[in-house]
C-alpha cells in the first residue's frame, strides 16, 4: 500500500494503520479518504500530500 507524506509538516499517512481514533480504519487507501480529510498533525488539506518514497 502506498504511503503519503504531508508536504507541510512531514506527517506520513500509512494505509496499513489508518487513523482508528479519527474513524479511518486500517487498510484505507489514501484515495479513499474523504475529500475534506486533513492532516491530523497540522490540518493541511488532502491535496497537500504526495506519494512517499523512502
Amino acid at each position: 500500500m502506498q504511503k503519503y507524506i504531508c508536504t507541510v509538516c512531514g506527517h506520513i499517512y500509512e494505509p496499513e494503520i489508518g487513523f482508528p481514533d479519527n474513524g479511518i480504519a486500517a487498510g484505507t487507501e489514501f484515495k479513499d479518504l474523504p475529500e475534506d480529510w486533513v492532516c491530523p498533525k497540522c490540518g493541511a488539506s488532502k491535496d497537500l500530500f504526495k506519494p512517499y518514497k523512502k
